[in-house]
Parts: C-alpha cells; sequence; structure tokens
C-alpha cells in the first residue's frame, strides 16, 4: 500500500461525479413531483441546500464508515487516518470542505501533491488523513 497518485484520484473522482450526478437528478425529481411536475425556479435555496447536503452526505458518510466512495473501490483507494482507520466523522467532514477549498485555485491542492514528498493534497493535510492505493490481490 502506498499513497495514491494524482492519475488515480481523478479517476475515482471521475467515477463518484457519475454517481453524484445521478443522486442529484433522482432528489431533483422528488422536488419537481412536490411541484406537480412544474419546473424549479433557477437556484431555489431549499433545492440548493438539499443538493449540498447530499454530496455532503455521500461522501462524508463513505468516507467514514468504509473509507472509501464507491469510486475509489474501484480504483483501489482508501482514506486513512495516519493509524490505518477511516476517518471520523468530523475528519470527513474537515476533508470535504478542505477539498472544496483543493479546487478553488484551478485544482492547486490536488496538484501540491506532485510536489508534496509524502504526496498529499491540501485536504490530505488539513484533515489528518490520507488517500492510499491498495493494489488486487492476484
Amino acid at each position: 500500500m502506498t499513497n495514491s497518485g494524482l492519475l488515480r484520484r481523478f479517476g475515482a473522482i471521475i467515477y463518484d461525479t457519475l454517481l453524484i450526478i445521478a443522486l442529484l437528478m433522482l432528489v431533483t425529481y422528488f422536488f419537481l413531483l412536490g411541484r406537480g411536475g412544474e419546473p424549479l425556479e433557477p437556484y431555489t435555496l431549499p433545492h440548493q441546500i438539499t443538493l449540498f447536503v447530499v454530496i455532503y452526505a455521500f461522501f462524508a458518510g463513505f468516507w467514514s464508515r468504509s473509507g472509501s466512495t464507491l469510486g475509489m473501490l474501484a480504483w483501489g483507494l482508501r482514506v486513512e487516518t495516519p493509524d490505518g482507520r477511516a476517518p471520523s466523522v468530523s475528519a470527513a467532514t474537515i476533508r470535504f470542505f478542505a477539498a472544496m477549498l483543493s479546487w478553488l485555485p484551478f485544482g492547486l491542492g490536488f496538484f501540491w501533491q506532485l510536489w508534496d514528498k509524502e504526496q498529499l493534497t491540501w485536504h490530505d493535510r488539513l484533515s489528518g488523513t490520507r488517500l492510499r492505493y491498495y493494489p488486487k490481490r492476484k
């Protein structure tokens, strides 16, 4: 097991993005049902808050339960604390918000891994976690 490389991280992000899009479409469907099928007004606050909570719950829930989202499982990745355990809900929450910060300056927080001697991103460092790669056993 080693710290995950950048391309493997991005592979998992693509998988998880597809899953999240499906979840957000499902949540939006229920909002549309509540309006009798009428379109939602753009930027409706309850809808936006609900979508944000769903995204947060997806990541924080998977990370604190098993250390991996479904996309991460496909790529052999696991978020861990330094002692090898799945992060607590509070560490997963810090990681979630810190990952958003990592995206803000054109993804610099992710690309930071290329210069970091331990291959850690900003959100790895800020949350006290790391993304480990576990190759499949043959």
